[in-house]
């Protein structure tokens, strides 16, 4: 892989803005009208979130992350694909290089909400 140039410098504000925790994956179920996405139940301590991600062709067995804690962007506007509403995003590594991607987790067990940053 040939990394990709470093993007433009941004402000420490900017990078503020950006609501990324730990949570733990709870359940990982298909969506039926979808050929990508699959519905993760997601724990973030003090509550769950429904949050839609395009791992169902990037993994042989999409539930083998059940139980996993992952890195999660929270602050975004829910988002209805595929007659399911997403209320965040999986932050995971390699998708934007075309790799297969690969779950961003902490290195020990962290309380589930724990903040990035």
């Amino acid at each position: 892989m040939q990394p990709a140039p470093v993007k433009p410098e941004i402000s420490l504000d900017i990078l503020e803005l950006l609501d990324i925790r730990v949570g733990t994956i709870v359940s990982v179920n298909e969506v039926a009208a979808s050929r990508k996405l699959m519905k993760l139940i997601v724990d973030f301590g003090d509550h769950r979130r429904t949050i839609l991600a395009g791992i169902k062709q990037e993994r042989d067995e999409p539930r083998e992350i059940e139980g996993c804690q992952a890195l999660f962007v929270l602050n975004l506007p829910a988002l209805s694909m595929a007659g399911e509403v997403s209320e965040g995003m999986l932050f995971d590594i390699g998708y934007s290089d075309d790799l297969v991607p690969v779950l961003a987790v902490p290195e020990a067990r962290v309380p589930n909400g724990a903040r990035a940053g």
